[in-house]
């Protein structure tokens, strides 16, 4: 088969395909649910070729499964070109990818052990894709500011059908996912309840991302929508309550403060924010949370004042060793 005809056929406009490495049998078929994996490279088209991406030098090839919604839906129509054990090139004009930097980033987060989803959750999606703001990597701001055509290197390593292996909570359907929130939901308590913290994070986030995964289907501020909200900010409040006893304070002020941002209303996410403002002697904050916390729900005065006494205690201790320290100065 001449490289000539396999241009043909990726059959969209904007893309050009040089095999570098032939593969083996037919072209696999891809149907919803097909697990695709493979390796990638990303490049800049300059003269150096400057790689941006490796998934070899990350070490683990990268998993999509056809239909999900995965961001970068070229590589969908590039995967669908090739043959197991191919290696192919192909220059991506800017149309295809525009989004690259959003997925890269999600990748980068996720090979850093880091939460690939965004925690906030803005009211208008696609404005503010577009507003400027940095994406935490300066080669992707650099993109993103200025799409440029890429070079993908992909070898094509597994093609399976969805009878052929487990699937995961990011291939599920709508309504499976919402099933699975509250198993995970639970699983999540068990493992607080029996001091694994770092066990309960996780059901938590898978639980958050199954909700935000649906959640992006629906008009923002609908009442399907908000009902999604809401279930997310218990889940994030009680992974808050598990990052608190790991001792991550500023995780925790950053995740409340977001959802106090959206929904000013919520009482149990001033009690976490004052909390963790205890912890790291955020005196000021710490006393307007909890004033704030009585203002929204009178029912919780008697953990409110528990925290203040262990807050004057912790604030006089405090002083205490300040002036002992400045004591002997002078």
């Amino acid at each position: 088969m001449s490289d000539m005809q396999d241009t043909m056929l990726t059959g969209s406009e904007g893309i050009k395909k040089t095999i570098l490495h032939g593969g083996t049998g037919d072209l696999p078929k891809f149907i919803t649910g097909t697990k695709v994996t493979f390796h990638f490279r990303t490049q800049l088209c300059d003269d150096e070729r400057t790689v941006i991406d490796d998934s070899k030098k990350v070490g683990t090839p990268m998993e999509i499964v056809i239909g999900n919604m995965f961001k970068l839906d070229i590589w969908e129509t590039l995967l669908s070109s090739m043959r197991i054990g191919e290696v192919a090139e192909f220059w991506c004009d800017t149309i295809h990818t525009g989004v690259y930097p959003l997925v890269s980033k999600s990748m980068r987060r996720i090979a850093e052990g880091k939460d690939p989803v965004e925690w906030q959750v803005h009211t208008c999606g696609m404005a503010n894709m577009f507003a400027y703001h940095s994406l935490g990597y300066d080669d992707l701001d650099e993109l993103m500011k200025e799409p440029k055509p890429l070079y993908f290197v992909l070898e094509l390593l597994r093609v399976q059908q969805p009878t052929e292996y487990n699937r995961e909570s990011w291939a599920l359907s709508d309504e499976e996912r919402l099933k699975a929130v509250p198993v995970l939901h639970g699983q999540g308590n068990k493992l607080y309840k029996q001091g694994h913290y770092q066990e309960a994070t996780q059901k938590y986030k898978e639980a958050i991302i199954c909700i935000k995964n649906v959640q992006t289907k629906e008009k923002a501020w609908d009442v399907p929508w908000l009902k999604l909200e809401k279930m997310a900010n218990t889940l994030t409040l009680n992974y808050c309550q598990c990052l608190l006893r790991m001792e991550e304070y500023y995780e925790v002020i950053e995740h409340t403060t977001d959802i106090i941002n959206q929904h000013p209303g919520v009482a149990k996410a001033f009690y976490l924010r004052g909390k963790a403002h205890k912890e790291v002697w955020n005196e000021a904050e710490a006393r307007q949370d909890f004033t704030k916390v009585l203002d929204l729900d009178p029912g919780m005065k008697k953990a409110v004042k528990k925290e203040l006494a262990v807050l004057n205690m912790r604030m006089e201790e405090k002083n205490q060793e300040d002036r002992n320290k400045y004591k002997g100065m002078f």
